[in-house]
């Protein structure tokens, strides 16, 4: 059975930087793409970036220019660095990955952008 297991989400203050991290376990073989989503209280989820196995990479516009995704094949983990967080980018942030064509999504961390 795969799952995914996220961590590294917390309180920042406006301007600050979080790093996220997920890490696949289970009876994998070569992920496909894996990624990042967020939902804010009220709106519905949407994707901040994601990764294929091959290193192509996208981003929402609004994340552009202040995240980054970076991936490790041999370890199953995907990492997300966030910077200039503002007080919209506030979502619980869900890990996602397609495995054999199927969707796999994490439990969620919550990131609060706050003073």
């Amino acid at each position: 059975q795969v799952q995914l297991v996220e961590s590294g989400g917390g309180l920042v203050q406006p301007g600050g930087s979080l790093r996220l991290s997920c890490a696949a376990s289970g009876s994998i073989f070569s992920i496909g793409v894996m990624g990042w989503y967020r939902q804010a209280l009220g709106k519905q989820r949407d994707l901040v970036a994601r990764i294929g196995s091959g290193g192509f990479i996208n981003f929402a516009d609004s994340v552009k220019g202040r995240f980054t995704i970076s991936r490790d094949n041999a370890k199953n983990t995907v990492h997300l660095q966030m910077n200039s967080l503002k007080p919209e980018d506030t979502a619980v942030y869900y890990c996602n990955m397609v495995y054999g064509g199927m969707p796999y999504w994490g439990k969620g961390t919550l990131v609060t952008v706050s003073s």
